[in-house]
């Protein structure tokens, strides 16, 4: 298994190195764009030319995910960002909210239309997938996969995964974003990213 990680990890390196050595115009392109958007980037375009009001409803709101469901469904004519959200990621900007909201009131501005209080909201589920499911696997592994979410709490709560640095409502809310947001397919994948396979 250390073997198996090893090899994981130089090959990631190896990509990496590739990126960084590559032409000035292909680091220019995201390699990651074929990730779904988590609930941080879907919070912040909900939001763009809201009212005031209507964003700190949001910020301020305390529900479980069905009810900021119900409510986001409600809010489609006042957040009119919401209108072209696919199925899954109305709920995933639910998941997000429901893992993060309230905010505490001290990180709440008075006037949200005004304020760059986008830098203060948690990490999202792909935020998270990015910063931590790389150090000994390629990213494939992880997002083409399907699990259920109970799967994806076994997988991180095994020997090889509970030293990540996350706590349980980080887990959470990365099983969540991947249960809604993984099992992408291998040939929507950049090329660069398939080595390895999506096995671990």
């Amino acid at each position: 298994m250390r073997h198996m990680k090893r090899t994981h990890a130089i090959a990631g390196i190896s990509l990496l190195l590739a990126f960084l050595t590559g032409p000035i115009h292909a680091q220019t392109d995201d390699v990651f764009d074929f990730i779904p958007a988590g609930g941080k980037t879907l919070l912040t375009q909900v939001v763009e030319n809201a009212p005031s009001d209507e964003v700190r409803a949001l910020l301020t709101g305390n529900r479980d995910r069905e009810k900021w469901v119900s409510y986001l469904q409600d809010r489609k004519g006042a957040l009119v960002g919401l209108k072209a959200f696919a199925p899954h990621e109305l709920l995933t900007l639910a998941d997000y909210l429901a893992f993060n909201m309230p905010l505490a009131a001290k990180k709440v501005p008075a006037d949200p239309a005004r304020a760059n209080w986008q830098k203060l909201l948690p990490l999202d589920g792909r935020d998270l997938v990015l910063d931590n499911c790389q150090f000994c696997h390629i990213i494939t592994v992880v997002v083409t996969q399907d699990k259920a979410k109970d799967t994806w709490l076994g997988t991180m709560n095994s020997p090889s995964h509970i030293e990540i640095k996350l706590n349980d409502r980080q887990r959470e809310a990365l099983a969540s974003y991947l249960v809604l947001n993984a099992n992408i397919p291998i040939d929507l994948v950049p090329e660069v990213l398939r080595a390895g396979g999506a096995s671990y």
